[in-house]
């Protein structure tokens, strides 16, 4: 009973901070209190993000200690490969829509189908060759 008296409770470790990240990339580094590095990256099913150098992330801590600690989301798959800091990769069911630093925006899929009103500006390539509507 004495012993229990003398225990303090240790200081508390939040469940989550905002840091900025130090390094980007799939295993990123961010600093909070200090800096971590190699965390792993999180985000929602599908959807594969970096964080890139000086982003605000949202830094999860776990364990009994908080010393686990990752960017917040589900498990990434794999990025496209050239894939940059900045830029947003969407997949799912082999269909995937790329979004590029450069304004490229790239849609695959074995079907792919559009409703209501689409709005093309810039230049439209179809497998590669520009696209030049049929004047029959």
């Amino acid at each position: 009973m004495w012993l229990s008296r003398q225990m303090r409770p240790g200081a508390a470790v939040p469940g989550a901070e905002l840091g900025v990240t130090s390094i980007s990339g799939g295993q990123a580094g961010v600093v909070t209190r200090g800096e971590a590095r190699k965390l792993p990256v999180y985000g929602p099913g599908g959807y594969v993000w970096q964080p890139a150098s000086g982003g605000s992330v949202l830094v999860i801590k776990g364990g009994t200690g908080g010393e686990e600690t990752c960017v917040a989301g589900a498990k990434q798959a794999a990025a496209p490969e050239g894939f940059a800091p900045g830029e947003v990769f969407i997949h799912a069911g082999g269909g995937s829509v790329y979004l590029k630093n450069d304004g490229t925006v790239e849609v695959r899929g074995g079907r792919v189908k559009l409703t209501g009103r689409v709005d093309i500006e810039g230049e439209l390539y179809i497998n590669g060759a520009p696209y030049s509507p049929c004047r029959c």
